[in-house]
């Protein structure tokens, strides 16, 4: 079935069937969340956000849609978290105001990086620490966990076990054969689960349209040393926060080119320090320093190690390529974007890298040199999974249509019946009977938007009259009628903002707008103060379209005296 298919509202759940709905991850690259739900229990794997676009003005985060298990969180016995990126564990604060003592599953990396983050929500939550070949039992499910190499440490995926058949859910992963910290993705384990009978297979999609194998982490050092062997001043390097990998490789070469390194960003900081301390990330002693003291130190001894590779407005980078960090870079520094770029990020980052070029920084990216690799797996892997699998059914997940479509694809090549591919959307029901998986239906999933302390309140309206505002400008129209007879008394008094055209102009639409509600007052039917605001604003709107091309927001104001 094609994504936005019209559906139904899905039947009620049969006993022993197994009911799983995406709350997230399809259609988008990020906010990751999956329930499933059997004999009246429910199971979430990852609960992440997604991060706005240009189109979402002044919202924060976008969360998942908890409505579908809002009035069931007691059902809830237990969320594992695939791994430690945001877009995976980003929303657990928000689900666990619902219900703040659900068990949180995961690795210890895992585990720690969320229980940072709810220590800043004021939330203690219970975590139960699992590691790869660990078996759990969480009422109906019984959770076997595989490790998977990513781009972050001690990734998981999990097989899940129910009585009406098996899933294997590989989170984000990829099959690096020479990952930095040996941990390769345990092929053992999808083999013995093939043998044993895959009923349906949740594989990563972010890279299926991408042909070949995904490079090894261990091409990157190299670049990184010979860019730091030929740098002359200040260097930055600016890669996700939870970029373990990359940080050590960066803490490697600045080692070796007898450089400190400063930390720059809350969640570099935060996170590094958990990895340093559980043993992630070997960092050298007389290695670190801190970014408030690297004046102390000549611009070719150091190394910045920043957030920002997104084009974040607050992080970092973003912040020096405005001059208004605490750094000041300089014509002939070093910056190094060591990450991909998200979908719907390009803009953003093209203008940090504009903004670096224009101080006189070399910038330098992964179109340029190989100074990141992606965390996902390509086509080629895929291939291999498919045939080590052999699942009965797919369903792509963690990708926008293109990748799911593309990685159904690369599974029919493999044999698996184009029937048994399962191209959903967020908020499809699927169904799992005796290993038979269908979709069945559909529930309500919108974005629910993190706007400040708001969660929730602002809606696509709002970020509808946000967009008019901040790209047509906006006029307000006051005027005073008399109460008894509808004349006007005072008025119409124009005001604008945003819109180039002086306020001058809009002297021509004064008349019509008097004319206007001169004809509403003398008309035989009664007009409430509400309906003589709609006659203003389509008389000035329909002027100020004709006129001079624009939508601007209209407020009419009309006051009875």
């Amino acid at each position: 079935m094609t994504p936005g298919t019209s559906l139904s509202t899905p039947p009620k759940l049969k006993p022993g069937t197994c009911r799983i709905v995406q709350l997230g991850g399809l259609e988008e690259v990020g906010r990751n969340m999956v329930t499933f739900e059997i004999d009246g229990k429910i199971l979430i794997v990852d609960c992440g956000v997604l991060f706005p676009e240009e189109h979402q003005p002044g919202v924060d985060l976008i969360l998942p849609d908890f409505d579908y298990i809002r009035d069931r969180m007691d059902d809830v016995v237990g969320i594992v978290l695939t791994h430690g990126h945001e877009d995976h564990i980003g929303a657990v604060p928000y689900l666990l105001r619902l219900r703040d003592d659900i068990p949180l599953i995961g690795s210890k990396l895992t585990l720690a990086l969320i229980e940072a983050k709810l220590e800043e929500h004021r939330i203690r939550p219970r975590t139960k620490v699992v590691a790869e070949d660990d078996v759990m039992h969480l009422g109906p499910f019984e959770c076997e966990f595989v490790a998977v190499n990513h781009s972050i440490p001690d990734a998981l995926a999990v097989a899940i076990h129910t009585d009406a058949g098996s899933i294997l859910h590989t989170g984000d992963f990829k099959m690096d054969q020479l990952p930095l910290d040996g941990r390769i993705t345990d092929l053992r384990a999808f083999a013995r689960l093939g043998e044993e009978g895959v009923d349906l297979f949740m594989t990563d999609s972010t890279n299926a349209e991408v042909p070949g194998f995904t490079m090894t982490e261990k091409e990157i050092g190299p670049t990184l040393e010979r860019y730091f062997a030929g740098a002359k001043q200040r260097i930055v390097v600016a890669s996700f926060s939870s970029h373990v990998h990359r940080v050590q490789q960066v803490l490697d070469a600045a080692v070796k080119h007898g450089r400190k390194v400063a930390f720059g960003g809350r969640s570099m900081i935060r996170n590094m320090s958990i990895a340093a301390k559980l043993g992630y990330l070997n960092v050298p002693e007389g290695t670190l320093v801190d970014i408030r003291k690297i004046d102390k130190y000549r611009e070719d001894e150091v190394v910045l190690m920043v957030t920002g590779s997104q084009g974040e407005p607050m992080a970092a980078l973003s912040r020096m390529a405005n001059g208004d960090h605490q750094v000041q870079l300089e014509e002939g520094d070093l910056v190094v974007l060591a990450s991909s770029l998200i979908p719907g990020n390009e803009n953003s980052v093209f203008r940090v890298i504009n903004g670096l070029m224009k101080l006189g920084v070399d910038v330098v990216h992964k179109g340029m040199a190989k100074v990141h690799v992606s965390g996902h797996a390509s086509e080629g892997e895929l291939l291999y999974c498919y045939n080590i699998v052999e699942p009965y059914n797919v369903m792509p997940v963690h990708g926008e249509n293109r990748h799911l479509i593309a990685n159904g694809r690369i599974a029919e090549k493999t044999g698996v019946p184009k029937e048994n591919v399962i191209i959903a959307a967020n908020g499809s029901v699927v169904d799992m009977t005796d290993g038979e998986v269908s979709i069945v239906g559909e529930v309500e999933c919108g974005y629910v938007y993190v706007d400040g302390s708001s969660v929730g309140e602002v809606s696509d309206a709002d970020l509808k009259d946000r967009r008019v505002l901040g790209e047509e400008g906006f006029v307000s129209v006051i005027t005073v009628v008399n109460r008894q007879t509808g004349k006007l008394v005072s008025g119409p008094d124009i005001h604008v903002r945003g819109v180039a055209e002086d306020d001058k102009v809009f002297d021509g639409i004064k008349p019509k707008i008097v004319k206007a509600l001169e004809e509403a007052a003398d008309s035989d039917k009664e007009h409430t103060t509400q309906q003589l605001q709609q006659v203003v604003r389509r008389t000035v709107g329909s002027w100020v379209n004709r006129k001079l091309r624009r939508r601007p927001m209209i407020v009419p104001v009309v006051l009875e005296a």
